[in-house]
């Protein structure tokens, strides 16, 4: 599945994953919203149901087709939402999607949205079997 060319009109209407507010310590010498720091957030929305789908640790390997639609502003509301795409035998595929909201406001648009690979890891960093409901 790969990302959309044309951004949804509105967010997933379940809860995000995770939501921060974007500081001004977050931002590049234009005054926008580092794409790094965007993309640190979505992996942490990547890795949270990754932990949890796997029961353990879990770690990316890979961020493919990663599309910025719109910068994120200082103040902005950002919302993330995970899904699971695919469980494999160690890995996960998971797609983050990330909404702007403007402070004062309540329209939303979709800014960026990836899709993150992790694999579960044992105690000693090593790839294990996700551990899946029986």
């Amino acid at each position: 599945m790969p990302v959309s060319e044309n951004p949804p009109e509105s967010p997933p209407e379940s809860q995000p994953t995770i939501r921060v507010i974007a500081m001004p310590t977050d931002t590049n010498p234009a005054g926008d919203i580092f794409g790094g720091w965007l993309m640190s957030q979505m992996d942490l929305a990547a890795g949270t149901i990754a932990a949890r789908v796997s029961k353990g640790r879990a770690s990316t390997v890979s961020v493919e087709e990663i599309q910025f639609h719109r910068p994120v502003l200082v103040g902005d509301e950002v919302s993330l939402y995970a899904e699971m795409l695919k469980v494999g035998r160690t890995s996960m595929r998971l797609r983050v999607r990330a909404w702007r909201r403007a402070r004062h406001q309540e329209e939303t648009q979709q800014v960026t949205e990836a899709i993150f690979t992790f694999v579960a890891l044992d105690d000693d960093a090593r790839p294990r079997p996700v551990l899946r409901e029986e």
